[in-house]
């Protein structure tokens, strides 16, 4: 089909013009949470540096701890009085909102145990299987933190890829494909204007004659 066969109306260019202000300002506003979500993950991804070097000092003093204890105690000891533990730690599973990504909020309890809540026998053991008791439940405390974090950094990840994605097509597709389809109606308009004036003039020149 020739140029000069597509004959436009001035609805279709009003209606790409409203098009393109519902994306341009779609653009602004996710440009403006890709920004935000990213300033969000740097300020997750320092704390989850804390957490993980916090993790494995946690990791590594509770192994330490057992190597000793399994000195001291003898390996029946140790785990009789792991095995002797009433109460597990309870973990549950919330959830919050960050710039409209949700990521979980883990919420543990009965993690850190007292003395006497640890279901051994304090005089029949030493302070070595105290020391490894708080040890483990501190590493626990550590592993909760942390996966907490990472799994939000996860999210926020996922979410900036998304939103970078969205962003790139309205950038570099939909919006320069509905411009320049208002260029060509607007150029096809005037065109066609043109021709129209070109047209009552010959018939005002002819019926003069």
């Amino acid at each position: 089909m020739a140029i000069r066969d597509i004959k436009p109306t001035r609805s279709e260019l009003i209606q790409l013009k409203r098009k393109i202000k519902l994306s341009e300002r779609g653009y602004n506003i996710l440009k403006m949470k890709r920004d935000g979500l990213i300033l969000e993950f740097f300020n997750v991804l320092e704390k989850a540096k804390t957490t993980r070097e916090d993790l494995q000092e946690k990791y590594r003093k509770a192994a330490r701890m057992s190597d000793l204890a399994n000195t001291v105690e003898g390996s029946i000891s140790l785990k009789a009085a792991a095995f002797s533990v009433k109460e597990t730690p309870s973990i549950v599973l919330k959830s919050k909102n960050i710039m409209g990504v949700v990521v979980p909020q883990i919420e543990a309890s009965k993690v850190r145990k007292g003395l006497f809540d640890r279901g051994y026998g304090l005089l029949a053991t030493s302070s070595v299987m105290d020391e490894t008791a708080t040890a483990y439940e501190e590493l626990v405390d550590s592993i909760v933190r942390a996966a907490e974090i990472e799994t939000t950094m996860k999210r926020l990840l996922d979410e900036i890829e998304s939103t970078k994605r969205r962003v790139n097509a309205l950038e570099f597709k939909v919006i320069p494909e509905l411009t320049a389809a208002r260029d060509f109606i607007k150029m096809r308009l005037d065109e066609m204007e043109r021709e129209e004036l070109f047209r009552l003039k010959k018939i005002k020149a002819t019926h003069k004659d």
